[in-house]
This record gives structure tokens, C-alpha cells and sequence, in this order.
């Protein structure tokens, strides 16, 4: 969790290994993405729309070092 414009903010990334998407919250902007479809980029989009405040509760338990040592964070 970081904060743009005194506003807290998160990052999602979607990945299937071949195929990725990251997404900004709150707005749900699309910051980048390779290898999805526009069907499956909407889809992502209107599932972080949707699901913003349950996003953001996951992030508060996320440690970027823990996450960089590949220790799997983030579930409920």
C-alpha cells in the first residue's frame, strides 16, 4: 500500500505466467498489461471495480519484503 495524492493507493498484478495486467486503485486504472485479451482485460477491470474494498483489506497485510523474498502473502 503507498499513497498518491494523499489518497491511499494500491497496485494489483495479474499474472498467469505468460500473461499479465496491473491495475491502480482506487479507479481501477489500467497501468500495463501483455499477453490478455480486451474480453479478459474488461473482465479484470470490472473485478477490481468491484471488489476495491475487499483489495484494499488485503493489502494491509502485505509486507513488500516478505513479498520479495517470495514468501506468498494476501490470503484470507
Amino acid at each position: 500500500m503507498t499513497r498518491h495524492k494523499d489518497q491511499k493507493a494500491i497496485y494489483v498484478l495479474f499474472s498467469d505466467g505468460a500473461s499479465s495486467a496491473e491495475f491502480a486503485i482506487p479507479g481501477g486504472k489500467l497501468i500495463n498489461s501483455c499477453g490478455f485479451s480486451e474480453m479478459e482485460l474488461k473482465q479484470l477491470k470490472d473485478y477490481v471495480d468491484n471488489e476495491q474494498d475487499y483489495l484494499f483489506r488485503i493489502a494491509k497485510n502485505v509486507n513488500p519484503l516478505k513479498g520479495f523474498m517470495g514468501e506468498v502473502q494476501g490470503e484470507e
